[in-house]
C-alpha cells in the first residue's frame, strides 16, 4: 500500500537523522547521509510517480497517535501525490549534488541531522489528511529547515536571517491554525473528509482565504510576506538554499490549494481578485529587486518570489473561472500553476547548485568579484546558462511552455461575466510579460557578469571546475528541463488527474495529439510543438556554423575584444553588473526600490579615483516591518527593567493582574 510504504520510509529518514547526531563526526558521515536520502527520495519518486500515473483510487490510513479522538490520517490523492514527485525529485537531486558539495562543508554536525528531518517533513505535510497532523508535520518542517538556516549562525548576518525567518514562520502557522479551527467549527472535526463535508457561511469562507493567504503566503514569500526569504536563502549552505527556494515554496503552494480548491469547497469570484492582486505586485517586485542584487543567491532568492508570482497568478485565473463554472479555461489556468511550479523546482535548484559550485571554487557571491569563470568552469557554465534559459521563459526549454500556458489563460477572460475580472486580468497578464521581460535582463545580467568577460578578482582566476557528483545532479536537472520543454503534454497528462479533482475537468489529453504538440485549447486557435521547435533551432544553428566555415573559414582566430576606445587590460574597465541595472533603477528607482545613486566625481586632474555608490532597501521592510521591529525593540527595552524587581513588587504586580482579569471576568459576565 503506497500510504504504509510512504510512511515507512520518512521513518527512514527520521532514523537516518538519529544516524547523522551519532556519526556526524566520522568522515564517512557525509557520504552517507546524503546516500541514505538520494535513496528514500528516490523510493519516494517512484512510490508517488506510480500512484500519479495509475490514477488508482485514494488510499487512506490512520493511525492511533495524536490527539485522541482524531489519530493521525493520513492520505494519498493526485493533488498530494504530484507535489510528492516535485518534492522529492528535488531532494534527490539536492542529496546528489551534496555528496560533492557537503565535503566543503565547515559544520557538517550542523547541516547532517536537520537536513532528513527537513525531507522528512516536506513529505508529512503532503500525506497529511487531518489539520492536527498537517499543522505538525508543517512546524517540523519549518524548525528544521529554520536550524539548516542557522548552520553558519557564527555570521551575524545569518543569525539575523533565521530570527526573521523563524518569526516570519511562527507567524504563518498561527494563521494556518486560526484557518484549520475556523473550518473545523464548533464540531471540532479536524479531519479534512470531515471539513470538506461541512457547508461555511460566505464572511468566514473569505476569512479562511485570507488565513490561508498569509499562512501559506508566507511560506512561499508573497509579498509582502517575503521578507524573509532574501535573508534566509542565502544564509543556507547550497543544497538547502536549492531545497527551500526550489523544493519548500511548492509545500506552500500545496498548502494554499489544498486549503482554497479542496476545503474551502465552491469558489466565490471575488477571491480571485485578492489572489491575481497580490500575484502580479509579487512577480512584478520580486524580478525588480532580483535584477538589482549583487549577491548571486540573493538574486536567485528574490527571482524565487516572482516565480511564486507567476504560479499564484494561474491559481487566481483558476479561482475566477471555477466561480463561473468555466470547467475547461479553469483546467487550462490550474495546469499552467502546477506545470510551472514543477518547472521552477528544476530550474532554481539548477541555478542554487550552479551558485555553490561558483561559491565553493572562487569564494564569492559578489558576482562584481567574479568573471571569465566560463573558461574554468566551462560545465558549470553550460548548465548555468540552460537554467537561464529555461527561467527566461526561452524556447524550447521548459520555464516557456508554463508560462505560454498562463498567456493562454488570460487570453480567455474576456469570457469571464464580471467586469472586475475582464479589466484585472488583461493588466494581470501585462504585469505578467513586464516581469517575463525583467526576467531575461536579469539572468543575461547574472551570467554575463560571473561568466563571461575577464575575473574581477583573483579568487575568479583561479577558480576550477566542481566536483562529479555536482556536475551530475546539475546535468540530470538540465535534462529534466529539456525534456519537460520538448515533450510537455507526458506533465499536462499527468497533471491531468489533479486537475479533474480540484476545478472539475482537465486539460484534452495531449498523448493523442499528432506531432507531440499541445494544444491548450482548441488546434484552430493555438498549438505548441516544443520537439519542433528543438529540432528547428538545433538544425538552424548547425547549417549555420557549417554555412560560416564553408565560405569564410574554419581557422581560428584570435584578436583583443572590443574595448570601448579605452584599451586598458584592468578588469575593472569592464561593464559591471550595477551598470547594467542602471536604466531599470532609473525607472523604478525613487518609486519601488528607494534607489539612491552617490557620484563621487574626481576634478580634472585629481588622481583620486571616482566611485560610484548604489543603495537599494526593500520597500516593504522599510514601510512595514522596520517599525515594528523599532517599537518591539524600544517596548522591550523599557521593560527589560522588570526582570530586576523585587519579591515583593512581584508579587504585587500578580495580584494586581489578577484583580484586572476578576474584573474582566465579572463586566463579561
Amino acid at each position: 500500500m503506497a500510504v504504509s510504504a510512504t510512511l515507512a520510509a520518512i521513518a527512514v529518514l527520521l532514523g537516518t537523522a538519529a544516524l547523522a547526531i551519532a556519526i556526524h563526526r566520522r568522515p564517512f558521515a557525509t557520504v552517507l547521509i546524503y546516500c541514505i536520502c538520494l535513496g528514500v527520495c528516490l523510493v519516494l519518486l517512484a512510490l508517488a510517480g506510480t500512484s500519479l500515473i495509475e490514477r488508482g483510487p485514494v488510499q487512506h490510513l490512520t493511525l492511533p497517535i495524536g490527539l485522541p479522538w482524531l489519530g493521525a490520517r493520513f492520505r494519498i490523492d493526485a493533488l498530494s501525490a504530484f507535489f510528492q514527485v516535485v518534492i522529492n525529485l528535488g531532494g534527490a537531486a539536492a542529496s546528489l549534488y551534496a555528496l560533492g558539495y557537503g565535503r566543503h562543508e565547515e559544520a557538517p554536525g550542523r547541516v547532517l541531522p536537520f537536513y532528513p528531518v527537513f525531507l522528512a517533513g516536506m513529505n508529512l505535510v503532503l500525506v497529511a489528511d487531518d489539520a492536527f497532523t498537517f499543522l505538525v508535520a508543517w512546524e517540523f518542517m519549518s524548525l528544521s529547515s529554520w536550524a539548516l538556516v542557522l548552520a553558519h549562525h557564527h555570521d551575524r548576518e545569518n543569525a539575523e536571517a533565521g530570527y526573521i525567518y523563524i518569526l516570519m514562520a511562527s507567524f504563518g502557522t498561527f494563521a494556518l491554525l486560526l484557518a484549520f479551527g475556523l473550518l473545523a467549527g464548533p464540531s471540532g472535526q479536524y479531519a479534512f473528509g470531515d471539513i470538506r463535508d461541512m457547508a461555511h457561511a460566505g464572511w468566514l469562507e473569505g476569512l479562511v482565504l485570507v488565513l490561508a493567504l498569509v499562512g501559506a503566503g508566507s511560506k512561499a514569500g508573497l509579498v509582502p510576506l517575503h521578507v524573509w526569504l532574501p535573508l534566509a536563502h542565502p544564509a543556507a549552505p547550497s543544497h538547502v538554499s536549492a531545497l527551500m527556494s526550489g523544493v519548500m515554496t511548492k509545500v506552500a503552494i500545496y498548502g494554499f490549494i489544498r486549503i482554497v480548491f479542496d476545503l474551502l469547497g465552491q469558489p466565490r469570484w471575488w477571491w480571485s481578485l485578492v489572489i491575481l492582486g497580490l500575484a502580479s505586485v509579487t512577480a512584478v517586485i520580486g524580478v525588480l529587486y532580483a535584477l538589482m542584487q549583487r549577491d548571486l543567491k540573493r538574486l536567485l532568492a528574490y527571482s524565487t518570489v516572482e516565480n511564486i508570482g507567476i504560479v499564484f497568478i494561474g491559481l487566481g485565473l483558476a479561482l475566477a473561472f471555477t466561480a463561473n463554472n468555466m470547467a475547461a479555461p479553469a483546467a487550462l489556468a490550474f495546469t499552467a500553476a502546477l506545470f510551472h511550479a514543477f518547472n521552477h523546482a528544476l530550474f532554481k535548484s539548477l541555478l542554487f547548485f550552479g551558485a555553490g559550485a561558483v561559491l565553493t571554487a572562487t569564494g564569492a557571491r559578489d558576482i562584481e568579484k567574479l568573471g571569465g569563470l566560463i573558461l574554468r568552469m566551462p560545465q558549470t557554465a553550460f548548465v548555468f546558462l540552460g537554467g537561464v534559459l529555461a527561467i527566461s521563459a526561452l524556447p524550447p526549454l521548459n520555464g516557456f511552455v508554463s508560462e505560454w500556458l498562463m498567456f493562454q489563460a488570460v487570453l480567455l477572460s474576456p469570457d469571464l461575466p464580471q467586469w472586475g475580472l475582464k479589466l484585472a486580468v488583461p493588466a494581470v497578464g501585462a504585469m505578467l510579460a513586464l516581469a517575463a521581460a525583467l526576467s531575461a535582463a536579469c539572468f543575461v545580467r547574472a551570467f554575463g557578469i560571473v561568466f563571461l568577460g575577464r575575473p574581477r578578482a583573483p579568487e575568479a582566476a583561479t577558480a576550477i571546475e566542481t566536483d562529479s557528483a555536482s556536475r551530475a545532479s546539475m546535468f540530470t536537472l538540465l535534462g529534466l528541463c529539456l525534456a519537460a520543454g520538448i515533450l510537455p503534454g507526458l506533465l499536462i497528462d499527468a497533471i491531468a488527474p489533479v486537475a479533474a479533482g480540484l476545478v472539475g475537468q482537465s486539460m484534452p489529453p495531449q498523448a493523442s495529439i499528432s506531432g507531440w504538440s499541445i494544444v491548450p485549447v482548441a488546434e484552430s486557435r493555438s498549438s505548441y510543438n516544443g520537439l519542433l521547435v528543438f529540432g528547428f533551432i538545433t538544425v538552424s544553428t548547425l547549417v549555420t556554423i557549417q554555412f560560416i566555415h564553408r565560405f569564410a573559414s574554419s581557422a581560428l582566430r584570435r584578436a583583443p575584444p572590443w574595448d570601448c576606445g579605452f584599451p586598458s587590460a584592468d578588469p575593472a574597465t569592464q561593464y559591471t553588473a550595477d551598470s547594467f541595472a542602471q536604466p531599470v533603477r532609473r525607472v523604478f528607482g525613487e518609486s519601488v526600490l528607494l534607489a539612491r545613486d552617490e557620484v563621487d566625481m574626481s576634478p580634472p586632474g585629481d588622481p583620486r579615483p571616482s566611485r560610484l555608490t548604489v543603495t537599494v532597501r526593500d520597500v516593504i521592510w522599510e514601510t512595514a516591518y522596520a517599525p515594528i521591529s523599532n517599537l518591539i525593540s524600544r517596548t522591550a527595552e523599557q521593560l527589560n527593567h522588570l526582570q530586576f524587581l523585587s519579591i515583593r513588587r512581584y508579587l504585587s504586580l500578580v495580584f494586581g493582574a489578577l484583580i484586572v482579569l476578576l474584573l474582566g471576568v465579572a463586566v463579561w459576565a
